[in-house]
Formats: C-alpha cells, structure tokens, sequence
C-alpha cells in the first residue's frame, strides 16, 4: 500500500510544476524562462522608478516603458520570446555567399 502513497505523493508534485505552465502552453522550463524575464524587467523597472521618485530628472520614462513592453509581450502572445531568441533566429537565417 506504501508504494500507491508515495506514487499519489510524485504525481501531485508533477502536477504543482506543470500544471499552470500548461494552462498557457508552456512546458516547466519555458514558463521558468519566461517568467524569469518578466521578474528582471520589473525588478529593472522598479529601480528605475525608485530612483525616479527621488530625482525625478532621472529616467523619466524608463518604468512605464518597460510596463508597456511587458504588457504587449503577454497580450501579443509573445510570452516566450525575448530579445536573445531574435539574435539566434537572425544568426540561423542562411547568409548569402560572396
């Protein structure tokens, strides 16, 4: 009986990892990834912000620019692309011969 315990018990921490990122089409690893972008952008936002607040000459414009990017990430359905996935797709494309 144990062993159908400790098989429930593997399958319902499966479930707490893979769970959400599934219900928006990622695996555990792309939702880390993208997730992890998102953490560093607000956390670069808030400093600017920060900042900003005490001297308001300072990045101006930073925080909300950031925001505005981040939310046309997640509505245009470009949750899983960033600016290094870009350079890679560029760098893969066939260079023309010289």
């Amino acid at each position: 009986m144990p062993r159908i315990k400790i098989y429930d018990l593997a399958m319902a921490v499966k479930r707490y990892f893979t769970e959400h990122p599934a219900s928006v089409g990622e695996t555990y690893g792309e939702h880390f990834r993208v997730a992890s972008h998102f953490a560093k952008e607000l956390v670069t936002a808030a400093m600017a912000a920060a900042c900003h607040a005490i001297l308001p000459s300072l990045f101006p414009s930073t925080a909300s620019s950031k925001v505005r990017r981040l939310h046309a990430e997640i509505t245009a359905g470009l949750r899983g692309k960033t600016h290094e996935d870009d350079i890679t797709q560029e760098a893969e494309q066939t260079q023309p011969v010289a």
